[in-house]
């Protein structure tokens, strides 16, 4: 017999790949993937962010993100926050990168409301704390 916290974490397998793919298919029309498109969402909710911040919000290594950065510099969607600390390389978005932000929101908005058709806000509320607390459990 299949014990419940089994078939939980089957389920969030078999959730998590079709949900990129689908994100990626959205992301797309605007010229971003996943990664870029969660710089950009920690950018405009958070202001600025060191590279090692980034890093570690994605659970990544820096060099992913130094490359990801690289490519939003490029696109004129990023830019360093001057500092005195040289080491620490502060990153926020343009203005450009905030108006981009607004358009990607647009279209991940509806396809997020999409998905969730038929699920109550209390329940996005209890699985938003479930996975915050899973996801706090994997890390400590």
């Amino acid at each position: 017999m299949i014990k419940t916290f089994q078939k939980f974490f089957q389920q969030l397998l078999l959730l998590y790949r079709p949900f990129e793919n689908n994100l990626n298919i959205q992301l797309n029309k605007h010229d971003l993937h996943r990664a870029q498109w969660s710089i950009l969402y920690y950018l405009n909710n958070y202001g600025s962010a060191t590279l090692v911040e980034l890093a570690n919000y994605q659970s990544v290594e820096k060099p992913t993100i130094t490359r990801t950065i690289a490519r939003l510099e490029e696109l004129g969607y990023v830019e360093h926050v001057p500092s005195k600390d040289k080491r620490e390389k502060r990153m926020r978005l343009t203005e450009l990168g905030k108006m981009v932000y607004s358009e990607v929101r647009v279209t991940i908005d509806q396809y997020e409301q999409e998905i969730l058709k038929g699920i109550t806000e209390e329940e996005q509320l209890a699985a938003i704390r479930i996975m915050g607390e899973i996801r706090n459990n994997i890390i400590k």
